[in-house]
């Protein structure tokens, strides 16, 4: 199971309201009646350190993201189809089956939604999957934007 601390860190749901009412959170979505949140503080930290932040969350917490304009790419990881979608899901044995056919409705409407992200990227064969998630990763530190402070440091060197 999760562990506490280290998969996720578990707080009441007072708490949780108490950090999104803080705005403690880059983004929070209730999926399947539970709640989950991304701290800011938490990923302030990480960003300190110089490391990459990768977030796995859904399309409520990429639209909190995409609304609060905050820095970073946007990445949609698509099955290869929606019936291979369903064979992965099933192989799980972890659902029962009007619970999986509502996961696949969801997961449908989701991808609708992928149009809005900065990149997709097919899951159908991991090594290729984590090769062009590490070229997004890569093109996204070659922004302009990102490089803006180095090319005044060159240009203004004597």
């Amino acid at each position: 199971g999760d562990e506490n601390g280290k998969d996720y860190h578990f707080i009441s749901p007072q708490e949780f309201q108490q950090m999104i009412d803080r705005s403690e959170f880059v983004e929070w979505a209730e999926i399947y009646g539970h709640r989950y949140g991304t701290s800011r503080a938490v990923v302030e930290k990480v960003l300190e350190e110089g490391r990459d932040v990768i977030l796995d969350i859904d399309g409520q917490g990429a639209k909190q993201m995409r609304d609060k304009k905050l820095p970073g790419a946007l990445i949609f990881l698509l099955p290869p189809s929606l019936e291979e979608l369903e064979r992965r899901l099933s192989s799980r044995r972890t659902e029962r089956k009007a619970a999986m056919e509502e996961r696949l409705r969801k997961a449908k409407a989701e991808m609708a939604e992928a149009y809005w992200y900065d990149y997709l990227i097919v899951n159908d064969e991991l090594e290729k999957a984590q090769e062009q998630l590490q070229a997004v990763i890569l093109a996204e530190h070659c922004r302009r934007e990102r490089m803006s402070e180095f090319l005044a440091e060159i240009l203004t060197a004597k």
